[in-house]
């Protein structure tokens, strides 16, 4: 299913719609203020499974984001964060970044690293990502729809194009206009100074 939600004018009766999909572990393609992504219900094991499937990875190997309505909502799944940290997630969000943080006891074992207990986590700069992640009142679990080894990026910023590509392979694809082709810049938050891991389509002036 294609469903258009306008950025502008946000209509609860499509939030609500996209929210059954997801606790009735659907997958849906939705849009972010970098790339359109791929997101589920962070407790839908069933929903985890088919996003694995789609991007033809194991569970275990998975780099899926914690897509958090605010800072209050990132703390619950982290360790204490330091003040200068805080300060920075302050200052860059809502944003295009993701921040890689220790990871706290609550959050499943499933999306840890062997080597680090950490786990990423997002506050997209979009209406329509940011309506979904409040109605939801738990993180979106996400990773982008886009394989950046593929050439025929223009199919992943129109959500004509993906929903024609991609649409069988999820319950829902939200068209909330054109995306990006430009991924998220990532920050290593795990040690006393953040470390530069990729630079994407947030800046870093204010970084560093």
């Amino acid at each position: 299913m294609l469903l258009r939600i306008s950025p502008q004018n946000i209509q609860d009766a499509d939030i609500d719609r996209v929210i059954r999909v997801l606790k009735n572990d659907g997958v849906i393609i939705y849009p972010t203020d970098s790339v359109y992504a791929l997101g589920c219900y962070l407790h839908s094991q069933k929903a985890i499974s088919k996003i694995c499937d789609f991007k033809k990875i194991r569970p275990e190997k998975a780099n899926l984001t914690f897509i958090c309505s605010g800072l209050r909502q990132i703390s619950e799944f982290t360790k204490p964060i330091s003040s200068p940290i805080f300060k920075l997630l302050k200052k860059s969000l809502p944003g295009p970044y993701t921040f890689i943080l220790p990871a706290a006891g609550n959050v499943p074992k499933l999306f840890l690293k062997k080597t680090k207990n950490t786990i990423g986590v997002r506050i997209p700069d979009h209406p329509v990502c940011a309506a979904i992640v409040e109605r939801l009142g738990s993180p979106l679990l996400t990773t982008s729809l886009h394989n950046p080894e593929d050439e025929l990026l223009d199919y992943y910023t129109d959500a004509e194009n993906i929903y024609q590509h991609y649409g069988e392979k999820v319950e829902l694809v939200v068209d909330g206009g054109y995306g990006s082709i430009f991924p998220t810049t990532i920050i290593d938050c795990t040690a006393e100074n953040p470390v530069l891991i990729r630079e994407g389509i947030g800046t870093t002036d204010h970084l560093f």
